[in-house]
């Protein structure tokens, strides 16, 4: 009997929707700070779906030591993020907090990469150059706490991933969202795949992951994309499917619904993109399988996407919206705000940085679908029946 259990446990945890990643805000949902409890409340429930998670910042709600206390002596990995605002105060401060934060934790246990920023050169606040010199000020941060071993990137949209930021980092964390480009559902998966490429042929062969992507499930439509249900789940669908066999790395936004976001953004979206509500336990897909890759194309002809219809950036982000469901705004203390909306700039980055438009495409190789931290915990249960 145990045995036959056993094998139906494993049957349903195979099958289980499996992401490489999930970007998370552990904010409560009426905006307060978490605790530890409270965040291994959210890995129990996320462990059904992933065992890697990005957050934005460890300074912010002083979030990053309850996250790294509960995912002590775990599996569980880690694209720790360092906040970056308009002025140098919220990284100074994230950086002050990491290197004490150095001293408690073995970060080489769980973090996985550390993110310098999201989405800063897009909202105007820093240029490409200053994001960069700061990968390199936290280069050398980590050489000096012996954590040299952890890779270093920048999380910021396609058009401003440029030279500065391609040669400084370790590779490339880029968010797509072509919601925000006025694209159907149906050809969002070929945009996003032209966009990587492009980046691709500038990396100089260094790795390039989706560190943003996603479809909200509820909100205005913007321009022709529509937010819902079923077409999130389509994307969601397109997008892992045509990932894992082309090889793409990638963290899917978001873990859960955000509440507390801001409301002042384009189209009412900002607080719908996550595959939880906003009880943070409740799937809002149908189903315990939401990914079918039987009848998925990997090659299928890209539209072109180097216009932005519909009211859209050429960042593929209209005016005042932001999807990094994070704070963009800074307190008088430098750190952080509660609010999520941003400004958009529009036109090419003036950062002095090659622009990664109008690249040739390149190819990528083939890796598996699965996050393999689920058979973890299916050998776990085993041993404790037999």
């Amino acid at each position: 009997m145990k045995f036959l259990y056993a094998l139906t446990f494993i049957s349903a945890a195979s099958a289980a929707t499996r992401f490489n990643a999930l970007n998370y805000n552990p904010k409560r949902p009426d905006g307060s700070c978490p605790n530890v409890d409270q965040v291994k409340q959210d890995l129990t429930v996320l462990s059904q779906y992933t065992d890697t998670l990005r957050i934005y910042s460890v300074k912010d709600c002083n979030q990053g030591e309850p996250v790294l206390r509960a995912m002590e002596g775990t599996n569980w990995k880690l694209y720790l993020g360092m906040w970056v605002g308009p002025s140098d105060d919220s990284y100074e401060a994230d950086k002050t907090e990491l290197i004490r934060l150095s001293k408690v934790f073995d970060l080489s246990k769980n973090v996985k990469a550390v993110v310098v920023g999201s989405e800063m050169v897009y909202r105007k606040e820093q240029t490409s150059a200053q994001v960069a010199s700061k990968v390199q000020d936290m280069r050398s941060v980590l050489a000096s706490n012996n954590l040299s071993g952890i890779p270093l990137t920048v999380g910021e949209t396609w058009p401003y991933y440029d030279s500065n930021i391609l040669n400084a980092v370790d590779f490339a964390f880029v968010h797509v969202f072509p919601f925000w480009e006025g694209k159907t559902v149906d050809e969002s998966t070929d945009v996003l795949f032209e966009h990587i490429n492009d980046i691709k042929a500038a990396a100089n062969g260094k790795k390039v992951m989706v560190g943003e992507t996603g479809w909200p499930t509820d909100g205005d439509d913007f321009g022709v994309s529509h937010p819902s249900i079923e077409n999130s789940q389509k994307y969601m669908n397109n997008f892992v499917c045509r990932s894992a066999k082309e090889g793409l790395d990638y963290a899917w936004f978001q873990a859960m619904d955000t509440q507390w976001a801001s409301t002042a953004n384009a189209s009412n979206v900002e607080a719908h993109w996550g595959i939880l509500g906003s009880d943070y336990k409740t799937p809002k897909y149908p189903g315990d399988t939401w990914i079918n890759c039987d009848n998925i194309s990997s090659s299928s002809s890209s539209p072109s996407s180097s216009g932005s219809p519909n009211g859209s950036s050429s960042s593929g982000k209209p005016t005042g919206s932001s999807s990094s469901g994070t704070p963009t705004g800074s307190s008088s203390s430098g750190t952080p705000t509660g609010s999520s909306s941003s400004g958009s700039p529009t036109g090419s980055s003036s950062s002095g940085g090659s622009s990664i438009s109008g690249s040739t495409k390149s190819s990528s190789a083939k890796r598996s679908i699965s996050s393999f931290g689920i058979y973890g915990s299916i050998y776990s249960l085993l041993a404790k029946l037999f």
